[in-house]
């Protein structure tokens, strides 16, 4: 299915309710399985999270996780250390594109049984779950923060605990801070100093519910639409001023496109009245990757040159998201130059119309660049892609005005 999109007014007005956080989600249903007594509400919808919830409690046979590359991560790491468990996980032909390598390396430390069935460091790999000999692990921190959650998530449930030795550089710490923050909230005793991390053993935990805060990633993409837009009041529900997720930090970025954020009790309120916007915008994003497609596209509307470095972590999602994005941005006349680290547009004054941008199975592209349809009619391509975290994104966008036709 593509989409065309267009709007015709830049006055926007609406009410959101955006579904719960896939990061949060993911990491508190492995909890949830480790510990049953945990309770969950506002769980994403996500097909990410609804294939982990899915296979979580598989046994024997083919794990499938299609195109989720938390729940590849995840799950690795939960089968391993689960005694009896003969898995083969497996996903989607970029799935096994996606290096699993350094993961299955640390666990193998720790006494996993794990073999790869085709090419060495990359899914499908053969899980024999069992009990872990040793309880302390060394790992390189600057590729992907999923591996050190992953080891995180199970940590408690090993018989000593575990110790995680950082080597390197740390990718996207709040990510491993969140997941910190989540085991602290269940009461498992963890700390992160340093180049350490440690969590101390813990067979079960009382009784708790976690509500999972609404989506700071999908949240972005309104915030691109209120700078693209000429005026701009938008209320997005289930939000925490004190958020667990690093993509909460887009608010002083999108400050200096004249986007004002407030917080009520469970909400954020998006206000634009201005035409501000910087002449360039200069940004190190390695603790916020995901929003590198959102700000590129923000800038190429509004005219504006940015640099964005700390992107290398992008060559490894669901696509080569910075060759992605160059492709797609010069499609609409923007002249681009990426590296293995960084993307640098330059000012593009006239943007073409009616562009298909190709998503490249990669649900950001498409949501990345919706909003540039407040500038000119563009149709997205492989539109259901979206439902990778953000089943109604589609819907979402005709309730705050945007015509959206199948085609």
């Amino acid at each position: 299915m593509n989409v065309q999109l267009s709007h015709p007014d830049t006055n926007l007005f609406a009410e959101i309710q955006i579904t719960g956080s896939k990061s949060e989600s993911n990491r508190a249903l492995i909890l949830k399985a480790l510990y049953p007594s945990i309770s969950l509400s506002n769980l994403s919808n996500s097909d990410d999270t609804s294939v982990l919830q899915k296979v979580l409690s598989a046994k024997e046979g083919t794990v499938d996780i299609h195109h989720a590359g938390t729940a590849m991560r995840f799950l690795t790491a939960y089968f391993a250390s689960r005694e009896g468990v003969e898995v083969v996980l497996t996903g989607s032909s970029r799935m096994q594109e996606r290096p699993i390598k350094l993961l299955v390396d640390a666990l193998k430390m720790l006494g996993a049984e794990i073999s790869y069935l085709n090419e060495e460091g990359f899914p499908p790999i053969k899980i024999t779950g069992k009990k872990f000999q040793k309880s302390s692990v060394r790992v390189q921190a600057n590729i992907s923060s999923q591996y050190i959650s992953a080891l995180m998530l199970i940590g408690a449930s090993l018989p000593e605990g575990l110790s995680i030795n950082l080597e390197g550089p740390v990718t996207s710490a709040p990510y491993i801070n969140m997941t910190l923050e989540l085991l602290h909230y269940f009461e498992i005793e963890a700390e992160f100093e340093g180049q350490l991390i440690t969590i101390q053993p813990k067979n079960k935990v009382q009784a708790k519910t976690f509500e999972i805060e609404s989506d700071w990633s999908s949240a972005s993409y309104y915030f691109s639409i209120a700078a693209l837009g000429k005026q701009a009041q938008l209320n997005l529900k289930n939000y925490k001023q004190e958020s667990l997720q690093g993509d909460s930090n887009i608010i002083p970025i999108y400050k200096e496109f004249g986007i004002e954020t407030s917080f009520t009790a469970n909400e954020i309120q998006l206000l634009k009245n201005t035409s501000k916007k910087p002449k360039s915008l200069h940004l190190d994003l390695q603790n916020m990757p995901d929003l590198a497609q959102t700000i590129a596209v923000t800038c190429l509307g509004l005219g504006i040159g940015c640099e964005l470095k700390g992107l290398h972590t992008l060559k490894i999602k669901e696509t080569d998201r910075l060759v992605a994005l160059k492709n797609e941005l010069e499609k609409f006349g923007a002249v681009v130059e990426i590296t293995n680290n960084s993307l640098s547009l330059a000012a593009c004054a006239i943007l073409k119309e009616n562009i298909e941008v190709e998503t490249y199975n990669d649900h950001r592209m498409a949501m990345a660049f919706a909003p540039l349809a407040l500038k000119v009619p563009l149709t997205i391509k492989d539109a259901g892609v979206v439902s990778k975290s953000y089943p109604e994104f589609w819907e979402d966008l005709e309730s705050i005005g945007f015509s959206v036709e199948k085609v």
